[in-house]
């Protein structure tokens, strides 16, 4: 279906007084992606800013996975008691407290805990609405429409990565040069994303259609779903192949796990303390601009040489362009170049490299979730995914402590930046281990011709 189809069935609702989704699917999918942003990338790079120490930073935001690692445990019991629109609402409305909250709480003398404490509540609210919102675009779409907004919820969450790691961190970093306060300048960031969300909570009361489909399953209890999720539970665990398939989900990205926490502190940090010198601003347009643009670019490509030429083709490939391009932040360590647009560069390749290289894990994932309950296993899945990032993150800081008295390359500056990025260099090994074990059915992924 068109863009302009789409527009004339917009038109259309709108006349007959159906909320079209055109109304509401941007809004939803912009809540659903900027609190997985804020929580997971704004904070790394706020806390260290804030003078939070790297090894509390990386093991207490760890932490912050949690919610969306345990989610499929709780997801059943939505069905228990209200409507999946008044899940989605309520939640916007929650993390529109707690974000303008954390504005409020951040230039305080006990920011720290109370914060972590309202990010912990936050990403709680987000993957509460994650279940709900998906929940709601299936009931309140029929099939064919669905097919025809899933590129548009893409994009829009898109939009919210943009606003996450770009738009907000580069105007916190305008806020930060102007009036020289950098818990002030972070602090109306995030009084500012609870005004937005609540914005978005009050359009989205008005525009999201009420639908008669959208209720409480009859019949359902509390004893049903524990019949049925500890059903899920163990055919999930009797799959073939699980003991391979988790320790996939577990390691292979985990060069990625350990680098998420340090590459903004590394990027900020003075050069005299190993780090790359760049302002707040800077940080926000490498990674939230160029860095996002080439992540899409390698995810739209991986799909279509999956679709060419199948998933087992092209894993290896894949494998290695999510790990190998890590040796580019080693380089910028090494030499610490003053020119923004090779750090830009080296940026955007590494992102490329994920994107392309995160194709083949998705692909993987919906291979390994093929047959019954294949919705239930999914949810699984990606709580491994999250898993596997929450777990070296959280020692990431620590790891970097205890590598920075080492001087390996005999350089004038410290190097635990330089010896940490090896570190993940050699991680890659994990990776390729556990991609060596895959038997994957050589013709899956292939389109149909």
């Amino acid at each position: 279906m068109s863009a302009i189809d789409m527009t004339k069935q917009a038109d259309k609702a709108a006349s007959t007084g159906e909320s079209s989704p055109w109304y509401w699917i941007p809004t939803v999918y912009i809540a659903e992606g900027l609190p997985y942003f804020a929580v997971n990338t704004l904070t790394v790079l706020m806390y260290h800013k804030l003078g939070i120490g790297l090894k509390e930073m990386a093991f207490f935001t760890g932490w912050l996975y949690l919610p969306w690692v345990i989610k499929p445990f709780w997801s059943p019991f939505i069905d228990l008691f209200k409507t999946k629109r008044f899940w989605t609402l309520s939640m916007q409305y929650g993390m529109a407290i707690a974000l303008a909250l954390i504005g409020f709480m951040l230039p305080t003398p006990f920011f720290f805990t109370v914060t972590l404490v309202l990010f912990w509540l936050t990403a709680f609210f987000s993957a509460t609405h994650d279940i709900a919102a998906d929940g709601y675009y299936m009931i309140v779409l029929p099939p064919h429409r669905q097919a025809a907004f899933v590129g548009i919820r893409s994009t829009f969450y898109r939009v919210a990565s943009v606003l996450g790691q770009g738009g907000l961190v580069m105007f916190a970093g305008y806020l930060e040069n102007r009036y020289g306060n950098i818990p002030n300048a972070w602090s109306a960031v995030f009084i500012i994303i609870g005004l937005l969300f609540l914005g978005i909570a009050v359009y989205d009361t008005r525009f999201m259609p009420v639908s008669n489909d959208d209720r409480p399953r009859p019949g359902v209890t509390a004893r049903t779903i524990l019949h049925d999720f500890a059903d899920t539970f163990f055919t999930f665990f009797q799959k073939k192949g699980i003991v391979t398939a988790i320790m996939f989900m577990l390691l292979y990205r985990l060069p990625e796990a350990l680098c998420i926490k340090l590459v903004q502190p590394f990027m900020v940090s003075p050069l005299s303390e190993g780090g790359l010198g760049l302002t707040t601003a800077e940080v926000g347009f490498a990674n939230g601009t160029v860095g996002v643009i080439a992540l899409l670019t390698g995810g739209i490509i991986g799909g279509i040489v999956i679709s060419r030429n199948g998933l087992k083709k092209w894993l290896w490939p894949m494998a290695m362009s999510l790990t190998l391009p890590c040796i580019l932040y080693c380089l910028l360590a090494m030499f610490q170049p003053s020119d923004f647009s090779v750090v830009c560069a080296a940026v955007g390749v590494e992102q490329f490299g994920y994107g392309f290289g995160f194709t083949a894990f998705m692909m993987y994932l919906i291979y390994f979730c093929r047959g019954e309950n294949q919705t239930s296993h999914y949810a699984f899945c990606t709580a491994f995914m999250a898993l596997g990032m929450m777990l070296p993150g959280m020692i990431a800081g620590w790891v970097h402590e205890k590598l920075t008295p080492l001087n390996i390359f005999d350089l004038s500056i410290p190097q635990g930046y330089v010896n940490f990025f090896w570190l993940v260099i050699l991680c890659s090994l994990a990776t390729f281990a556990v991609c060596a074990r895959l038997r994957i059915a050589p013709e899956f992924g292939k389109k149909i011709k």
